[in-house]
């Protein structure tokens, strides 16, 4: 079409023409091309015209104009069609304001008139663009959409004057646009893109603020309309059903259309409150309301909507798929809140909107009368939303502490008291309106969810332990297991619905949700130690193993809490039990010689297996890695301890290994050519299985059980002296290749004990060059000298006035009550300046004094003070386990390399292990058990004596003197692991659990204080699955041995003695801030575990932590103290 033909369309629409001239250009129009009518030089008079034209009277008119447009839309591009947009919304706010329109909200709306339906086409078509603009207006100028918002936003903002009568009743533009878009899906549209966003927003701010605040006043005079329909049968209920229903409506009334108004309000703000520049238009005035509105009475607001609106009944929940209720509306809105960190903290994380969504709590618990339409839908939605606060760490705070955390009021309890009564409550059926509910097996569920996201962690288990929530949930699982019991097995082929019934099914599901709570408990070590006491943990991992062997998908709040879980149990030797009785261990092995030696059976091989570069192949890692976490101390004692090796004389290729000692036979101990034969992959097998070998020996006292139960040294020497070239001579030198070097490393770990400078590794990877392999290797003990590092000559001893003066004070103790407080802080002053002098005979005469005299005081004495004198008849009758002596040799070997010990030490350490063994045997209890750590003697090797005896020079009288002074003390508890074996001293039932303080008390404070002071490092630990608590109790249980050089062990026990038990936790996680940065990397390589357990400490002192351990003091010390204390009365 020519610009001329153009030209007289434009004349000819002129509005001055008469009827049939404007028809007929009008027709000629809706075929032209809108491109052509766009582009041309009449486009803006044309534009005028049309404006104009649309309020004709002749509704056929009109359509054809909407006709154009929409073609424009749906053809043009974004810069052409927002000229269209903007003369349609200036057309429509004209005819508002126009004398001409006249609706009225009480007077209702009838869609089916010819007049108001032609209006609703054209908000329509807004509607439509506003929704398909954003996807291109981002490829233009910024103030092509800044016209389009700002168009919008004044059509929007379109009332009557406010001194006319009629102006609260003025049926205003955006009911019409509410009608169309009732969640206001434009606006979302417009504020997703930080684009067009910023616009909307700025504008909302300068111009458009009233719409913010009409939006407010909609929500709270439909809040006010709620409360004044309280207990009543109200309209409010069936319009919000009426709306959402399927049949088609021709008519609304005026509260109907309120209603619809509310709901676009409500999703408008939600939207907006989103974004901080939308929360930074709070507060907002109000014409009616002296105060501001502000963000907060908005959100309390909102939460006091999902129970004092009227709901909708369980019935019609399960019919309508889209829900205008406004609880299911502003549980959409505040679940996206949950989800946004910053919207969070700043929306929902405070006291007043705890306090609103706990009303109902409240109320049922004070037993106040409650007008609620559906009580238990919402109290399944409040709890929804506590979870969602409970499973992140800003939430769980406000939970726990409140808005305020360290002006936490005792008169006012925080959420976390309330929320955990009322699931006790619940629990005991104790809550009169919800009886004989069907939905209360579900609200149960809800709430003990809600306290599951708080007790899986140290703090906020520390809160619910008074409550003993772990025993309510234990007997209520105790009752359902009854009666599951009577549950008729489902028969195969049988409909399901007659096999089993509904209500059995319910009883089976909420015995389910009853296991997977009180599994939950162990996530931390203090949850595991009460998950024991509830008898159910054999129940509990039977049930984590079928959901893993089901593939359930967990919370999406716990992530990585299987991992986590299985590494506390395999800490506990009630837990490896547990796992080894659920079958889980079973399909473990199972799993990782699938991977290693067969490979996938239902794979298609199209092509060739790459061949593995790595010592252990990806495939493997996982199961590598789960192996570590389950193979600690405790487990391997009680899954080991009465296996033997089978050393068959021939294995099939069939021959499927399917526990852990199938392992050791198969993959490690490979001393015979059936063995070698059997497996496809010999050398990567081995690989695996002797990387294995080396994580595990990094524990003392379970290579000491390898060791002598399975001679796992002299199998690997044999195998190196077999590996070697035939020269004419006869046997030649080691043969380098990937498993001799293995063997190697394996070899110097398991002979030399010392510190990252005391002992010198060889490394496992073949270097470049001509020599490619430096290190010797050997066939036979002892050691090449060339891994033993030379030990630092002792600095020449200088007198100093503050060890002089701390020497003192040890020598001639005040006899004022402020005594011990001086010696400590004169200790921590020499440590500070001059650690180097606090050793050998000078650490040892501290210790010994100090000791000495806090075991005179009857105050500082912990334990009941019994003598007991060393008798050489007595102790000749005690006879030490292969085990002990081993442990002997070892210790005897690195003192002489420490030149701490002389010749003929072994028969004096021996004789210091036997007599500690004969008197605390008189502080010990009878315990039947089935746990082998409980059967007899201790079955580890005691390394805190050991360690004595290194200080104390090797003197047998002193060590033992010592070690009977100190066993009355507390720190003796949690320093000396074979202390409180089968002690007298704790109650029966942990004893009977296997468990030991240093678990359940130190390294459960170990993580608590992790979490606040390094979250990093948390955050690392439980994305590899790995608890810090394992490799905590690895590290005390042997005194730091192999981790610390033998200065930074005496200087640690030291620290505890004069410094007090809970150290022993500062000191731990002064480690782990020493490591930050090494766990983080290692995090990410996926072999945090490895890392952890076999390298050392490098460059970490005691003396450089120990004022960051001051400071953990002062804030964590009357916690820590006074529960280290309570171990003779442990709270189960």
């Amino acid at each position: 079409m020519s610009q001329e033909q153009l030209q007289m369309l434009v004349e000819r629409l002129d509005p001055i023409q008469p009827k049939e001239v404007r028809q007929e250009a009008l027709q000629t129009l809706c075929f032209a091309p809108p491109s052509n009518v766009l582009n041309s030089a009449g486009w803006p008079n044309l534009r005028k015209h049309l404006t104009m034209s649309l309020s004709d009277p002749d509704a056929t008119f009109s359509e054809k104009i909407l006709r154009f447009y929409a073609r424009t839309f749906s053809s043009s591009p974004f810069n052409m069609t927002r000229e269209v947009y903007t003369s349609l919304a200036q057309h429509l706010e004209f005819y508002f304001l126009s004398e001409e329109y006249s609706l009225r909200i009480s007077a209702g709306l009838d869609v089916s008139n010819a007049n108001i339906n032609h209006l609703l086409k054209k908000v329509r078509l807004l509607n439509e663009y506003q929704k398909e603009a954003p996807s291109s207006w981002i490829r233009y100028p910024e103030k092509y959409m800044e016209e389009i918002v700002e168009s919008t936003l004044s059509l929007l903002s379109v009332k009557h004057d406010p001194n006319h009568p009629d102006s609260q009743d003025f049926l205003s533009p955006v009911y019409f646009l509410a009608l169309l878009d009732i969640k206001a899906v434009w606006f979302k549209k417009w504020t997703h893109a930080y684009y067009s966003r910023t616009v909307v927003l700025r504008l909302l701010e300068k111009k458009y603020k009233s719409l913010i605040n009409a939006a407010v006043q909609q929500c709270l005079d439909y809040f006010e309309f709620c409360k004044a329909a309280v207990n009543t049968t109200s309209r409010v209920n069936d319009f919000s059903q009426q709306y959402s229903s399927d049949k088609q409506k021709f008519s609304y009334t005026g509260p109907e259309l309120q209603y619809v108004y509310f709901v676009h309000s409500l999703c408008l703000l939600g939207r907006l409150l989103i974004y901080k520049q939308g929360r930074s238009l709070f507060p907002v005035q109000l014409k009616n309301k002296k105060d501001c509105v502000s963000l907060t009475d908005l959100l309390v607001l909102f939460t006091q909507l999902i129970y004092c609106s009227p709901s909708y009944s369980k019935t019609t929940l399960a019919v309508h798929t889209d829900n205008y209720s406004p609880a299911s509306l502003v549980m959409e809105i505040l679940q996206v809140f949950c989800d946004q960190t910053g919207c969070a903290a700043e929306c929902l994380y405070t006291d007043a909107v705890i306090n609103a969504l706990l009303h109902p709590v409240q109320s049922l618990l004070s037993g106040t009368k409650v007008y609620i339409n559906c009580l238990e839908t919402t109290l399944i939605d409040v709890a929804d939303i506590l979870a969602r606060f409970a499973a992140v760490e800003e939430g769980l705070s406000i939970l726990l502490y409140g808005g305020n955390k360290n002006s936490a009021k005792e008169d006012s309890p925080t959420a976390v008291h309330v929320i955990v009564q009322f699931t006790k409550k619940l629990l005991h059926d104790d809550i009169s309106l919800l009886s004989g509910s069907e939905l209360l097996p579900v609200v149960k569920g809800a709430f003990i969810f809600v306290c599951r996201q708080m007790y899986r962690t140290c703090e906020g288990l520390q809160m619910l332990i008074p409550y003993g929530l772990h025993e309510s949930i234990g007997e209520a699982w105790k009752k359902m297991s009854l009666l599951s019991e009577r549950v008729p097995t489902p028969v195969t082929g049988a409909d399901s619905t007659s096999s089993i019934s509904l209500e059995s099914k319910n009883v089976l599901l909420w015995e389910e949700t009853l296991l997977d709570a009180l599994l939950n408990f162990s996530a931390t070590p203090k949850g595991l130690f009460l998950l024991h006491s509830t008898g159910a943990m054999n129940d509990c991992v039977s049930f984590m193993f079928n959901s893993l062997s089901k593939k359930l998908q967990t919370n999406k709040c716990e992530e990585f809490g299987n991992g986590v879980i299985i590494a506390q149990l395999a800490t506990t030797p009630t837990g490896a039990v547990a796992l080894q009785s659920s079958g889980f261990i079973k399909a473990l092995v199972t799993e990782l010689w699938t991977l290693l030696e067969c490979g996938k059976d239902d794979v298609r091989i199209t092509q060739p297996k790459s061949t593995p570069v790595d010592p252990i192949d990806q495939s493997c890692q996982k199961s590598f890695l789960s192996l570590i976490n389950l193979l600690t101390y405790p487990a391997v004692l009680e899954l080991l301890s009465k296996q033997d090796i089978p050393n068959k004389p021939m294995y099939s290729l069939r021959e499927v290994p399917t526990d852990i000692i199938d392992i050791i036979d198969r993959l490690i101990i490979l001393n015979s050519e059936a063995k070698i034969h059997s497996l496809f992959s010999y050398e990567q097998s081995h690989i695996f299985g002797l990387r294995l070998l080396n994580v595990l020996c990094c524990e003392l006292n379970t290579l000491l059980f390898l060791e002598t139960r399975y001679k796992v040294s002299q199998v690997l020497l044999t195998a190196q002296e077999e590996n070697v070239t035939e020269t004419s001579e006869g046997p030649g030198d080691i043969i380098i290749d990937g498993l001799s070097v293995e063997r190697n490393h394996v070899l110097v770990r398991v002979y030399l004990i010392g510190g990252p400078q005391e002992r010198i590794l060889p490394q496992r990877v073949l270097d470049k060059g001509s020599d490619p392999y430096p290190w010797p290797m050997f066939s036979s003990f002892p050691l090449p000298k060339c891994y033993l590092a030379e030990i630092p000559r002792k600095t020449e001893f200088r007198q100093d006035k503050d060890l002089d003066k701390l020497l003192s004070l040890l020598k001639n103790p005040d006899k004022q009550s402020g005594w011990a407080d001086i010696c400590r802080r004169q200790f921590c002053k020499v440590m500070k300046a001059r650690p180097d002098i606090i050793s050998g005979t000078i650490l040892a005469e501290l210790i010994e004094k100090f000791v000495s005299r806090l075991s005179e005081s009857r105050l500082d004495c912990y334990f009941s003070m019994e003598s007991y004198k060393a008798m050489d008849a007595d102790v000749k009758k005690e006879r030490l386990s292969s085990v002990q002596l081993l442990g002997v040799e070892m210790t005897v070997r690195y003192g002489k390399y420490l030149n701490l010990l002389k010749e003929h030490a072994e028969n004096d350490l021996c004789f210091v292990l036997m007599n500690c063994e004969q008197f605390l045997k008189q502080q010990q209890t009878t315990v039947v058990s089935s746990l082998h750590c409980l059967q007899g003697r201790y079955a580890g090797y005691d390394w805190f004596a050991s360690s004595v005896f290194l200080i104390m020079s090797g003197d047998r009288e002193k060590t033992l003197t010592f070690l009977q002074q100190f066993s009355h003390l507390l720190v003796s508890a949690f320093l000396w692991l074979q202390r409180l074996h089968v002690s007298v001293h704790l109650p029966i039932t942990t004893v009977e659990s296997g468990i030991h303080p240093v678990y359940f008390c130190s390294a459960h404070y170990v993580e608590m204080l992790m979490k606040a002071e390094l979250p990093l490092v948390s955050s690392a630990f439980h994305m590899a699955g790995f608890a810090p608590s394992q490799i905590c109790l690895q590290w005390i249980t042997q005194c730091f041995w192999n981790y610390m050089d033998w200065s930074e062990i005496s200087h640690y026990i030291a620290t505890c003695i004069f410094l007090g038990p809970d150290y022993q936790v500062y000191m731990c996680i002064s480690v782990f801030r020493h490591l930050e940065q090494d766990i983080l990397k290692h995090t990410e390589a996926q072999d945090l575990q490895v890392f952890l357990k076999e390298e050392a400490l490098h460059g970490f002192r005691v003396s450089d932590y120990l004022e960051y351990m001051q400071s953990l003091e002062l804030i964590y010390r009357p916690v820590l103290l006074k529960d280290m204390k309570n171990i003779r009365v442990q709270n189960t």
